[in-house]
């Protein structure tokens, strides 16, 4: 990992339970949990605006931290979790886990992508789909690396790029399948339909059209008839309503 571990200061929260931590809501603070390396859990909490500031950063759950309580030795941790409110999106507690120099996790790294200007694709006005704008990897905890960089150059329209055509950073492993599409250039909108008949569509609609002679001998599209059948619901009770033409 690039750079200094930074420090994520924390309290030692008192208390377990739904009630202890709507009381650290209150005083400002986000309530959370620390686990794992072998060691009981530790309730603590974090002021609510250094860690909101540290998740409009991004990347806070794929960055390894230095973690400082008072009254304990510092510990390198991970976020594993963050809940948030379901109306205002904001965070009302996390989980860290302990981790060790040897310990090998599963994150989720942010892909980069360069040489943009040299895709004939993204040239010619196509646009570019990305399917996965985020790789699981296996790494290990004093290694994290920042991205993954995927080159486009020399990608043409309609030609996509697979987890296998991408050199993940120090020869790591993924779970994804290797076949699997990670991004493809589609041709601009209008373009796809650029070519055709202005009557395709027409012609289409009007070879499934019956036509009938009705008792005055006008010309006109069958009606359309409903039936019910109340006993073929599959056992729901529901009837199922067909569509016929006559």
């Amino acid at each position: 990992m690039a750079g200094e571990i930074p420090d994520l200061h924390a309290r030692e929260r008192t208390g377990t339970g739904k009630g202890a931590a709507r009381a650290a809501r209150r005083d400002g603070m986000v309530p959370g949990i620390v686990f794992g390396g072998d060691k009981q859990p530790l309730p603590i909490s974090i002021p609510f605006n250094e860690l909101l500031k540290r998740l409009k950063a991004g990347r806070f759950k794929s960055t390894l931290f230095n973690l400082k309580v008072d009254g304990h030795d510092d510990v390198r941790v991970i976020c594993r979790d963050v809940q948030r409110d379901v109306v205002k999106d904001l965070p009302t507690h996390l989980d860290l886990m302990r981790l060790r120099r040897s310990t090998k996790i599963n994150l989720f790294i942010p892909v980069e992508f360069i040489n943009e200007d040299k895709a004939p694709g993204l040239r010619k006005g196509g646009v570019l789909t990305v399917v996965r704008g985020e790789i699981e990897l296996v790494v290990t905890a004093d290694d994290i690396p920042e991205n993954v960089i995927v080159d486009l150059a020399g990608l043409e329209i309609h030609e996509a790029i697979s987890i296998s055509d991408v050199t993940l950073p120090g020869g790591r492993q993924t779970h994804h399948r290797p076949r699997l599409h990670h991004l493809q250039p589609v041709p601009p909108v209008g373009a796809a339909g650029r070519g055709r008949s202005r009557g395709g569509r027409g012609e289409r609609r009007g070879a499934h059209r019956r036509r009938y002679r009705g008792r005055r001998g006008r010309r006109g599209i069958a009606p359309t008839q409903h039936r019910a059948f109340p006993n073929a619901g599959r056992g729901t009770g529901r009837p199922r309503v067909f569509r016929c033409r006559a």
